[in-house]
């Protein structure tokens, strides 16, 4: 599970856990209920399309967090290219002129 900054599971991992839980826990009551073999393996395929849905649901949503903090980082690090790159030219020029200065005298 991942944990947060403060040391504690984010949400999305409680929400996640509690929904696997519950789903488990569905699947063992099906298991345990007197019912014939048939129903129960009919319980037992609906559940697992449910599954199936739902943490199908759950992936597309994780991938779109991903691809909007990848996205966050690619614009954070052009940032911090562009302030680097003026940073050293600002260098360079200081740098030239301090040189220009000392050959004058």
């Amino acid at each position: 599970m991942a944990q947060n900054e403060n040391g504690g599971f984010s949400a999305s991992c409680v929400l996640m856990s509690f929904v696997v839980g519950g789903l488990l826990g569905a699947g063992v009551a099906l298991l345990v209920a007197p019912k014939s073999g048939k129903e129960t393996r009919q319980q037992l395929k609906e559940l697992a399309e449910d599954v199936k849905g739902k943490a199908e649901g759950y992936i597309e949503q994780m991938k779109e967090q991903v691809s909007t903090v990848v996205e966050k980082g690619k614009d954070l690090l052009e940032e911090q290219k562009s302030i680097l790159a003026s940073a050293v030219e600002a260098g360079k020029e200081a740098y030239e002129k301090e040189k220009e200065k000392f050959a004058k005298d």
